[in-house]
């Protein structure tokens, strides 16, 4: 097999799709579909299921996935440090987490990465869940991920970031606002605007319901964190939010913050990638980010 094909490969894999895979190696569709019927040949597996919207990758594909991505990656690191160019990183890192993550938390860091290492490309990829996450970094469409529940894999190499706080969130105009801890007792009334189940927010919410024997009633369920917030200050229920998600907001006075009395919701948050070979830019970005582990937990806990 030849590294142009684990090129297509993986951009297929990425895609799951010929015809976009095909515009984005500035190919024919016809060449790529070639390249894939030559590879699965000398392999002797299929590597994609055909489907109505694209394809979906065998779990043969998913294995060939794994071992191409380190291939490429290494292929790349060689040609660097044979060219005299491991100092000038160049590349692609493809980074996973969930949107209010990476808007609220990693933005301002993935500035200064970009800034440190101009050659290299950072490429965004928003989920709704750490599952999602995760299994993006298996399946080999993200290189770094970034998941807030404990993760187990003996392919995936987990490094804890930081803790943050789950805190009850109320509109300026609620009962609570003028509170700085409430009872359980004072939750049982309250009608609950939710993130949608499969969000890890929302499992840590259902975790927290569940272990104090509360029964929500719910206003609505969101995963759009904004609208969700808007919601929250136009009063129609109130929410267990990330203390950094609201910030902005308390500063504000369109928003409050108020603790559980008794109760600490505390996450740990993870940085996730695959074990073994990386590239250059992959191992720096890891690198950077284990490096900004306090200012992180400044940032999440502020």
């Amino acid at each position: 097999m030849e590294l142009w094909q684990l090129r297509t490969f993986t951009a297929i894999a990425e895609t799951l799709n010929f015809t976009k895979a095909s515009e984005k190696l500035h190919l024919t569709q016809s060449a790529v579909s070639h390249q894939m019927k030559a590879l699965e040949e000398e392999l002797g597996v299929p590597l994609f299921i055909r489907a109505k919207s694209g394809v979906i990758l065998t779990d043969a594909g998913r294995i060939a996935l794994e071992y191409a991505v380190r291939i490429l990656n290494e292929a790349e690191e060689m040609r660097g440090k044979v060219a005299g160019r491991e100092k000038a990183l160049a590349g692609r890192v493809r980074v996973a987490a969930a949107t209010q993550a990476l808007v609220y938390l990693f933005a301002p860091l993935f500035e200064e990465f970009m800034d440190a290492f101009e050659l290299v490309e950072l490429v965004f990829r928003t989920t709704v869940s750490t599952e999602q996450t995760v299994d993006d970094i298996l399946e080999g469409v993200a290189d770094v991920g970034f998941a807030s529940f404990a993760v187990y894999s003996p392919v995936l190499q987990v490094v804890e970031l930081f803790d943050d706080e789950l805190v009850l969130v109320a509109s300026k105009k609620h009962r609570f606002a003028k509170e700085t801890e409430i009872s359980i007792k004072d939750l049982e009334k309250e009608r609950w605007i939710l993130f949608e189940r499969g969000a890890s927010i929302r499992r840590a919410t259902d975790d927290f319901f569940k272990k104090v024997k509360v029964e929500p009633e719910m206003a609505l369920e969101s995963n759009d964190t904004y609208f969700i917030k808007l919601m929250i200050e136009h009063g129609l229920g109130v929410s267990l939010m990330p203390s950094w998600t609201v910030r902005e907001e308390t500063k504000n006075g369109k928003l409050a913050q108020i603790r559980i009395k008794g109760h600490q919701l505390k996450r740990s948050v993870a940085m996730v990638s695959l074990k073994g070979a990386q590239s250059a830019p992959i191992r720096a970005f890891i690198e950077f980010m284990l490096a900004q582990k306090e200012k992180l937990q400044s940032s999440a806990l502020d």
